[in-house]
């Protein structure tokens, strides 16, 4: 299996890129196609030294920086280290694209070249999310300010099939994100979505509050990607504060320091618990391929773990799967859902 890497996108440069890509061909066995500036990407491979075979470097003379609009892309960065990428998984050379350059970029890039697929009116980037219980997906939580109650029922569908690959479960338990987790609460979008969702075959929970989404009560978080987008970087937020509040009192004390051997090890595996680099990067469902997008600031180990998550939402292919729930969505009679 190959996968396209947009190995110059990155706050970072292609360095982290590189030892990603090296990890993921030594550990998954995949083979990774390095895109970027040629004689940079050789450069640092040599630097690096990275003689793999299982590498290899297609050169793309443009970056889309972090600052540029994502419309700039398809207008005058045809050229550029994501564009190529995604234009590889389009003519079959490789199965999956990786990126951790603007997510606008990668977004626009995805639907332009791979398209949407059938059915499908919006895509969404779903985030894994530590819980109490294991992992959860949230989505969407960054490709839609503003969606519809059949937006929110249509990224259930893709969550569900997503949910199904990830967790294993035939029927993950699905969730709507709202502020109460009565019928009646929320707004009228997200009222009308609760409607559909129920009338679904969907295993529908309800209605989850934002102090649930941690809790493992839902497996699937549906919202729309402005609240997603909110509550995810709160999340990292308060994760980031905690951490450095809990490393303050431990170090400021004689008696955290003198304990800290003994917590060290749990510690730890919280610390990797509420690891992004753990999770490496989210998808973006809902077009004609596998998009997974990273933090700008991804590691190596970040960047080893989005190609794991693309092989094997590849492998699994899911969104062939979220397709022909998208149409089985479309055939049922309105109001019958149940059918």
């Amino acid at each position: 299996m190959k996968i396209a890497l947009d190995a110059v996108g990155g706050d970072h440069g292609p360095a982290p890129c590189i030892e990603g890509a090296l990890q993921a061909a030594k550990e998954l066995d995949v083979e990774v196609i390095l895109v970027g500036d040629e004689t940079l990407l050789t450069q640092e491979c040599a630097r690096l030294g990275c003689r793999d075979p299982r590498l290899s470097i297609r050169h793309a003379a443009q970056v889309v920086e972090m600052h540029e609009s994502p419309a700039a892309v398809a207008r005058k960065k045809r050229d550029s280290s994501i564009w190529i990428a995604t234009e590889l998984v389009k003519g079959g050379e490789a199965q999956a694209v990786v990126s951790p350059g603007n997510t606008g970029a990668s977004m626009v890039a995805s639907f332009f070249v791979l398209g949407l697929t059938k059915g499908v009116e919006r895509p969404a980037i779903a985030t894994s999310l530590p819980t109490l219980t294991g992992e959860a997906i949230m989505l969407d939580v960054g490709a839609n300010v503003d969606c519809t109650a059949q937006h929110l029922e249509q990224f259930a569908l893709m969550g569900n099939e997503y949910g199904k690959h990830l967790f294993k479960k035939s029927h993950p338990r699905i969730g709507l994100l709202s502020i109460g987790e009565e019928d009646s609460k929320g707004n009228e979008v997200t009222k009308d979505a609760f409607k559909r969702l129920k009338a679904s075959p969907l295993n529908f929970i309800g209605n989850v509050e934002g102090r649930d989404v941690y809790s493992g009560s839902a497996d699937v978080v549906v919202c729309d990607g402005f609240i997603g987008n909110v509550a995810l970087k709160i999340s990292e937020g308060v994760a980031e504060t905690i951490k450095k509040l809990l490393l303050r009192e431990i170090s400021g004390s004689f008696l955290g320091r003198l304990a800290y051997p003994l917590i060290a090890a749990p510690l730890m595996n919280l610390k990797r618990r509420i690891d992004y680099a753990e999770f490496g990067g989210a998808p973006l469902l809902g077009v004609n391929g596998v998009t997974i997008i990273c933090h700008g600031r991804s590691s190596a180990k970040a960047i080893k773990n989005a190609i794991r998550r693309a092989k094997g939402m590849a492998e699994g292919r899911v969104h062939e799967l979220i397709q022909r729930d998208i149409e089985e969505s479309l055939s049922r009679p309105p109001g019958d859902m149940d059918a």
